[in-house]
């Protein structure tokens, strides 16, 4: 019988993939939010916020697959994003029924403290690992995410 293919065991909860990778992601956010409530903006903010960093407008489906989150999900985030100025929305030239989304100015300067509080928190996650281990880390993560999203 193939490993994989074992029925689950319940052992203790760091022997979970599922548990120990859902209780990293929680104190990333944490960390995040604690990180970038000074700039106005929330850790789920995030992938949108990165999305419009080049300075390219998006429209909304686009942030929607790049945030692979829910139409609805996004909707509420764009709406809070707007109510606080990060963001805006503009008239698509190529699609009258579209609408772009960007950064505001007031966003678009926050951009260099943001991205130092995320590259120090992704610092201080691998404090103790090597080099090697985190590039390894980040690898298996990218091969679990393409396991559990090759049905999409």
């Amino acid at each position: 019988m193939n490993n994989n293919s074992k029925p689950y065991k319940w052992r203790s909860r760091d022997h979970s993939l599922g548990y120990m990778v859902n209780w990293a992601a929680r104190l990333f956010a944490r960390e995040m939010d604690d990180a970038l409530r000074p700039f106005g903006l929330t850790s789920g903010q995030l992938p949108v916020f990165f999305a419009l960093a080049d300075g390219e407008p998006q429209p909304q489906r686009e942030l929607v697959r790049l945030a692979a989150v829910e139409q609805s999900t996004m909707a509420k985030t764009l709406s809070r994003m707007e109510r606080d100025g990060l963001i805006q929305r503009s008239a698509d030239p190529n699609d009258r029924r579209s609408t772009l989304i960007s950064l505001t100015s007031s966003a678009e300067k926050k951009l260099p403290d943001i991205a130092a509080a995320v590259a120090s928190i992704n610092t201080k996650s691998r404090l103790h690992l090597s080099t090697e281990d985190g590039e390894q880390l980040l690898d298996l993560l990218r091969q679990v995410i393409s396991g559990l999203t090759d049905d999409e």
